[in-house]
């Protein structure tokens, strides 16, 4: 019988299934891990056909629409630590989750869009999922996005774990 309290239960349970994890376009990886911490790479907001979510918040996309592209931004993220370390069940907690929002100068709702990464965590973590944050407005960012979220999250101590050459 599974445990409908676990992360991965969750995930099944709300109906979500999570892209492939993303592709490094630079030179970075998509994480890295140092002891029991794992620091997750900004991520765009990637379709199910690859493309993103391009636009300005506050100009050429609503407030809804840049909150849809964070959740985008989360279900990667959520790809990136079942990558990592084989089950988002090895996760104890999202620790910090920071967000950039590409908005017009007169925007002042950044906290808003990335809800939109925060409130998937919590729904897939519970209140483990409840990190501290920032939300950042800039210019702009790469390929025309609206939002890029980075988070670091706490893994479960001695669990056996896939982060094998990504660990420090």
């Amino acid at each position: 019988m599974t445990d409908i309290n676990t992360p991965e239960a969750r995930l099944l349970a709300l109906g979500l299934t999570l892209p492939t994890p993303s592709t490094p376009i630079g030179t970075y990886s998509p994480y890295r891990r140092a002891g029991d911490v794992l620091f997750l790479s900004g991520v765009s907001p990637r379709l199910a056909d690859n493309s993103v979510v391009r636009g300005r918040v506050g100009e050429s996309i609503s407030v809804e629409s840049a909150y849809s592209a964070a959740r985008l931004c989360g279900m990667t993220l959520l790809a990136n630590i079942q990558a990592a370390l084989g089950s988002l069940d090895a996760v104890e907690a999202v620790l910090k989750v920071t967000g950039f929002v590409a908005a017009t100068l007169e925007f002042e709702q950044h906290p808003k869009i990335i809800d939109g990464c925060a409130d998937l965590f919590v729904e897939v973590f519970g209140e483990a999922g409840r990190s501290a944050r920032s939300a950042v407005g800039v210019a702009g960012l790469p390929r025309g996005i609206p939002v890029e979220v980075e988070a670091i999250v706490l893994v479960r101590p001695g669990l056996d774990t896939r982060a094998v050459g990504a660990a420090l």
